[in-house]
């Protein structure tokens, strides 16, 4: 189970119609907020294909300006990433391997810019690697 922290920005004019809407909607849990328009939710998923979702549901709120993961805790799934990484070698084989061309090697370490969708995908199917 992963549960995130998740600031939400609106302007002071409508933060009590985006209060009551991040309240009625069925994705997250709503904390606290203040005068200036920061809202303080979490959200919870099974990885984090499904926290992207939720958090594509809150972004699409009316008059939501941004909403950004500020902290995570996902014990299980970083127990299942942390065994793998301490499995295998410190050289991915792929580096290894003569017959792959540098081309075809996928990096996955830049997220500026990232389709996070896809990368959480990957992710989380790293463990079955």
């Amino acid at each position: 189970m992963n549960i995130s922290s998740i600031v939400v920005q609106t302007i002071p004019k409508f933060l009590d119609e985006v209060v009551q809407s991040l309240k009625d909607c069925e994705v997250c849990d709503y904390h606290l907020h203040d005068e200036k328009g920061r809202i303080v939710i979490t959200i919870e998923g099974e990885g984090v294909a499904e926290e992207l979702e939720k958090l594509r549901v809150v972004e699409a709120i009316p008059h939501v300006i941004a909403a950004d993961m500020q902290m995570a805790y996902s014990e299980d799934e970083l127990d299942a990433h942390m065994e793998v990484i301490n499995n295998q070698d410190v050289v991915p084989k792929m580096l290894n391997d003569d017959t792959i061309e540098a081309k075809d090697i996928v990096y996955n370490g830049d997220l500026k810019n990232k389709d996070l969708e896809g990368f959480a995908k990957t992710f989380d199917e790293t463990k079955d690697r």
